[in-house]
């Protein structure tokens, strides 16, 4: 329980202002159909995050003692320093978006979007962190879904009512406090 609610948490924060999260709001601008489009995000994230959990567990699996904790320790802590940054999609971006079935265009721009995305990073470091792989994958899935859903259904009012900068100092905070709890050896979080 601990590892789903700590993977909730971490995400759900991340997520916000972060380039999928602009995604969600312009496909629901796009394709003003709320339901194929969460489905979409659903299904794509529990795809890329259970491959990024794998990943992380065999990494926690493989590194073990004192080089996980060190690689943990400073992933979390270069998350912390990333969540900093803000993400943006560009305008022409926007027109470029295929036209057709939202659900199979969420999925697919969805999934590709998250690969190499600091949530998908702080999957795989969260899952060797927890070695509990269920709870990771159905913790951060959940936390993209908090932070996704009030950007499909209410698109940019959502985003502009929340100020991305309080967020992603948020998420910097998690994201050091984890860092530093496994430097440290404590198994708090």
């Amino acid at each position: 329980m601990q590892a789903f609610l700590v993977t909730t948490l971490v995400v759900a924060v991340a997520e916000i202002g972060d380039r999928t999260q602009l995604l969600s709001m312009l496909l629901a601008s796009r394709f003003k159909k709320p339901v194929p489009i969460l489905c979409g995000v659903l299904l794509s994230t529990l795809a890329n995050h259970a491959l990024a959990a794998l990943a992380g567990q065999w990494i926690g699996e493989e590194l073990a003692g004192p080089w996980l904790r060190w690689g943990l320790g400073l992933s979390f802590l270069a998350m912390a320093g990333w969540v900093l940054v803000p993400d943006r999609i560009e305008a022409d971006e926007v027109g470029r978006l295929p036209a057709g079935n939202a659900l199979l265009v969420t999925l697919c721009s969805f999934f590709i979007a998250e690969i190499g995305d600091k949530t998908q990073i702080a999957t795989a470091a969260l899952a060797a962190r927890f070695d509990s792989l269920g709870p990771v994958v159905l913790g951060t899935t959940a936390g993209m879904m908090i932070a996704n859903l009030p950007a499909v259904l209410f698109g940019h009012l959502a985003g502009h009512r929340i100020d991305p900068r309080w967020t992603r100092a948020v998420a910097a905070l998690i994201f050091t406090a984890q860092g530093l709890f496994v430097l440290s050896g404590v198994s708090l979080l």
